[in-house]
């Protein structure tokens, strides 16, 4: 098996787990503290993420991509230099941005948000930034050496984790306020990523490949090629996070203000907020766990071939991803079409939010595809266009949600609308910018064909909900395995995936 598909399907395992373990986390949570409480918990997560993404600079992208390409010519040398630069880079950008966040969150809570409450959500999770700093060096490392597992463990271990402790520390602040539970919720969040962090310290000790502290200084000072190198991926590749991120971290202050203008309370806000991102989202971004996985496996493999010059091999690996992450999102968008209100009702006992995994689920295909999209335009040293591409979807998607969310008839459904306008954007621009920098052969018959598998399928799905007699578990199960089925059978009889790498995925 190559070693791209085999780091594929590794991540796509440990993915598929730690969703699951993802979605236990946020069903109880949901069930502890409710929509109002989930909406603090998502309003406080993009100034999380924002954080993250200043204090990563954009280096775990750039560590996989300069590692791959030093381990394809065998210079351990190198891979020294681009760890000990990039720690040294993570570790004093967690020491500014960790003191930082904790002083601006008064004032983020106070000024821009509408809900005070959101304070304690977001100082609770201000110490996760150092910690996610120094560890995404470490998977970067693991990524480049196209080495899966450590990463995949670390990733379930966050989970396991976090689901041990959330219920605990939710219903130990709960009786002090919703706030208070929120921010619980927070800090198992934490304890999770600080137990990964271990685990990768202890993996990459006991492999011994380079030793970090010997001359560590001395690296640091003759680095400066290194950090130039670093930088050249880096930056384009921060920057377009950074859009991404502050697009995000504005998201719940535009919906919250446009709500606002629409006559909304600011409690009705939050909690409309609550059942967008935290219930219907997370829904739909459930199998991009899959299209992730190609991701993270493409930029190394694309990087060795180019290292070794193997165009042929660049242009295989493209298609071959696109084709897995269409199989793959065709197939997570009819079940969540067809079945939005019955999975929303087991999952949160309530359907209010299923009306938007309805409407955006159709075109979530886009979202599935942007990942390794954006993977192969980092690799070829394209994360400059990727960038450009990820600003002009964000101010889109910004200016969209500000429109459409403050018209009373729409509301919140303005805000849904607008977020599924920017992926659509930001994945055609970056499909264009690769047609536009590589020779490639379109395979249109593929993608129709991909087409009317999907529409056959929801049309068989949605005949059968209403005259399976069965209870509305049993009924979901049994509808979702016939269109799984129906879905594999067409997808072999189509070749929307190969025999042989069926085989080797799932050997």
């Amino acid at each position: 098996m190559s070693k791209f598909l085999k780091g594929t399907m590794i991540l796509i395992v440990a993915g598929l787990l730690t969703r699951i373990l993802g979605f236990i986390n946020r069903i109880v949570v949901a069930r502890l503290i409710g929509e109002e409480g989930v909406g603090l918990y998502m309003m406080a997560v993009p100034t999380l993420v924002l954080a993250i993404t200043i204090t990563q600079f954009g280096l775990p992208v750039a560590i996989s991509k300069l590692v791959a390409e030093a381990e394809a010519v065998g210079d351990k040398r190198k891979v020294k230099k681009i760890l000990v630069v990039s720690l040294s880079i993570t570790v004093v950008l967690s020491f500014i941005f960790f003191p930082a966040l904790l002083a601006i969150a008064p004032i983020l809570s106070n000024t821009l948000f509408t809900d005070a409450r959101v304070y304690y959500p977001l100082v609770a999770i201000a110490p996760v930034v150092p910690i996610v700093a120094v560890s995404s060096v470490l998977r970067g490392y693991f990524q480049g050496r196209q080495e899966m597992k450590p990463y995949a463990y670390s990733q379930l271990l966050e989970q396991a984790v976090r689901i041990t402790l959330i219920a605990a520390f939710t219903t130990a602040f709960l009786p002090y306020g919703i706030e208070y539970a929120a921010a619980g919720a927070m800090i198992s969040a934490v304890v999770g990523e600080l137990v990964s962090l271990i685990y990768l310290f202890i993996t990459f000790k006991r492999k011994k490949p380079i030793r970090i502290r010997y001359h560590f200084f001395a690296y640091v000072k003759q680095g400066k090629d290194t950090f130039v190198s670093l930088m050249r991926i880096a930056v384009p590749t921060l920057g377009s996070r950074m859009i991404g991120s502050i697009a995000w971290f504005f998201e719940p202050i535009v919906v919250a203000q446009s709500l606002a203008l629409a006559g909304i309370t600011a409690t009705n806000a939050t909690k409309q907020y609550g059942e967008l991102t935290g219930y219907a989202l997370p829904l739909l971004m459930l199998p991009s766990f899959i299209t992730y996985a190609l991701a993270t496996s493409l930029v190394p493999a694309i990087s060795e071939a180019a290292a070794q010059k193997q165009h042929r091999l660049i242009e295989y690996r493209l298609h071959q991803a696109v084709r897995l992450s269409l199989f793959a999102g065709g197939l997570s968008i009819v079940v969540l079409y067809v079945l939005a209100e019955e999975i929303m009702h087991l999952m949160y006992g309530a359907n209010q939010a299923a009306i938007f995994v309805k409407v955006m689920a159709p075109f979530f295909i886009f979202y599935y595809l942007q990942g390794p999209l954006q993977a192969v335009l980092q690799a070829l040293d394209l994360a400059k266009e990727a960038m450009t591409n990820s600003l002009i979807g964000a101010v889109v998607k910004t200016a969209l949600i500000f429109w459409l969310a403050s018209q009373p008839s729409l509301g919140i459904m303005g805000a849904a609308l607008a977020i599924t306008v920017g992926i659509m954007i930001v994945t055609l621009l970056h499909a264009a910018t690769i047609v536009k920098a590589i020779s490639l052969t379109l395979y249109v018959k593929q993608y129709v064909a991909h087409f009317v598998v999907i529409v056959s399928v929801a049309a068989i799905g949605h005949m059968l909900v209403p005259i399976l007699p069965f209870s509305l578990l049993v009924k979901t199960i049994v509808v979702i395995v016939i269109m799984t089925v129906i879905y594999f059978v067409l997808a072999q009889s189509f070749r929307l995936i190969e025999k042989d790498e069926f085989r080797q995925l799932f050997r």
